[in-house]
């Protein structure tokens, strides 16, 4: 079974990223035959400096690696390096109806809080249905709410296949219903939007600061605190220390004695060792950039083989060649 999996650099990965997209992702590689691609062209919705598109294009290679995304068993590539989804994308766009464009609930969203519509946004379905149909992908992990998009590209590989004959693997979505929300720092969903992350290969100094400013009740360190589970630090320390480590805290801020200073300390300490090889190793690649480049120029080349047959079946089905 293949799964694709891609990532917008539209700016820097959080923990949020991590713990719920991430690392399930990254722990795929064991079970399948993965496709990871840092979706660039889609990015040029949300990022219009050129610069700043090739730092986070960079930046997200450099966080996958270094997390463990492994290039000698997956594929790992930027998109824009491989230009048959462009000619796919047309293929595909002229079969789809405007009306299934019109009711994207992300394209919307985004025009009701005030997102200058445009054609990148407004045909960003299809494009994705590109991405996914042609490496022949059977699964996609989504969240809830790319569900639709996917759903969409189902349509449109449908829809293509009535018209010109049998030519796409109709693909599954795989949503994980156990991912949780992973909470920001001011108990939000954690989102760039929201302006609340705490990043994966943040500097040190200035993450301290950002955890030991989460904002506790009044309640002094002796008083029990019988809601302890729903405590943001809490919450956050399940996520980076070991489950004991973590049950024993929430234990002692329950019964009270716990200050939440100590609590906020101990969460940062776990939060620093828990990324703490996963430093290094970024720290490795980005040291050497040729290394890098080369792994999404193999990762490209061995996309494109696959990307290449697949878009011939579709030529000739459509009567290109």
């Amino acid at each position: 079974m293949r799964t694709l999996t891609g990532i917008t650099p539209s700016g820097t990965l959080h923990i949020g990223n991590y713990f719920g997209a991430m690392r399930p992702a990254i722990e795929a590689q064991a079970r399948g035959d993965c496709f990871y691609f840092i979706a660039d062209y889609h990015s040029m919705i949300s990022v219009t400096d050129p610069a700043e598109r090739r730092a986070y294009t960079r930046g997200i290679a450099l966080d996958w690696l270094a997390c463990g995304l492994d290039p000698q068993i997956s594929v790992f590539w930027r998109q824009s390096d491989v230009p048959e989804v462009t000619e796919l994308t047309w293929l595909l766009g002229s079969l789809t109806p405007m009306g299934l464009l019109e009711r994207a609930h992300s394209y919307k969203d985004k025009i009701a809080k005030g997102i200058s519509p445009n054609f990148g946004l407004f045909a960003y379905p299809v494009l994705m249905a590109a991405d996914i149909l042609l490496y022949d992908t059977n699964g996609v992990p989504v969240g809830k709410d790319q569900k639709q998009h996917l759903e969409m590209t189902r349509d449109i590989a449908i829809k293509f296949n009535e018209t010109y004959g049998e030519t796409f693997v109709i693909p599954d979505s795989i949503i994980r219903e156990d991912v949780a929300v992973i909470p920001g720092l001011d108990g939000q969903k954690m989102s760039k939007s929201y302006g609340n992350t705490i990043e994966i290969f943040g500097d040190e100094k200035a993450m301290r600061k950002k955890i030991m400013g989460l904002v506790m009740d009044s309640r002094t360190p002796a008083e029990p605190k019988p809601d302890a589970d729903k405590n943001l630090a809490i919450q956050l320390l399940k996520l980076v220390a070991p489950a004991d480590v973590a049950a024993d805290f929430e234990n002692r801020l329950r019964a009270g004695g716990l200050g939440y200073g100590d609590l906020k300390k101990a969460l940062f300490e776990h939060y620093w060792n828990y990324f703490a090889a996963a430093r290094v190793r970024r720290a490795e690649l980005a040291a050497n950039p040729d290394h890098v480049e080369a792994v999404l120029r193999d990762g490209a080349a061995r996309a494109r083989a696959v990307a290449g047959v697949v878009l011939k079946r579709a030529r000739r089905a459509s009567g290109l060649e």
